[in-house]
């Protein structure tokens, strides 16, 4: 086996984990910010290069207009994460939602695959039991990102990159 195998197996249980998830066709590959698909989604390697040609061809493919989350959204999904976390017996440590995605630190037994998906279904429930998603589809991107956090270091880091890099609090 190799060092590095036998070093992540001696990690144990993260610490925690920082989910976020996109809302829906904000955020296409060829963008200009660069993104991941299944061919460029390990660590350390580079994102999908810019290409107008590739965002438009995407952008045709939408099956539903791009979604902004607005204040009743927002409002929505927090609630839905707060209550989920209560249930569920998770450690919420903070939560930033935006317009257009979505940052949670946790902790959970859970694996962190199955953080997001509940995450994300339940708050979609919130949205529409309040009123304020009626469409059939999901307001969500495919997939999301599952960051794991081994050290208390890592953990206040995600804590202080959702609450203080993600921009001036939206009302």
């Amino acid at each position: 086996m190799k060092g590095d195998y036998i070093t992540f197996q001696d990690r144990g249980q993260p610490v925690g984990y920082l989910i976020t998830f996109r809302s829906y066709g904000t955020w296409l590959h060829g963008d200009m910010r660069g993104s991941v698909d299944r061919n460029h989604r390990r660590y350390g390697t580079p994102l999908l290069p810019t290409s107008p040609q590739r965002e438009a061809r995407n952008c045709g493919l939408l099956k539903q207009s791009p979604v902004l989350l607005n204040s009743r959204q927002r409002a929505a999904v927090e609630f839905s994460i707060r209550e989920t976390c209560h249930i569920r017996e998770w450690s919420l440590w903070t939560l930033n939602i935006r317009t257009n995605h979505v940052h949670v630190v946790i902790s959970s037994t859970s694996k962190p695959e199955a953080v997001l998906s509940a995450l994300k279904a339940n708050a979609t429930r919130s949205m529409r039991d309040a009123g304020c998603w009626d469409n059939n589809l999901t307001p969500w991107a495919h997939g999301g990102s599952k960051r794991y956090l081994w050290t208390e270091e890592e953990l206040a880091s995600a804590i202080a990159y959702v609450q203080c890099d993600q921009g001036m609090p939206l009302s």
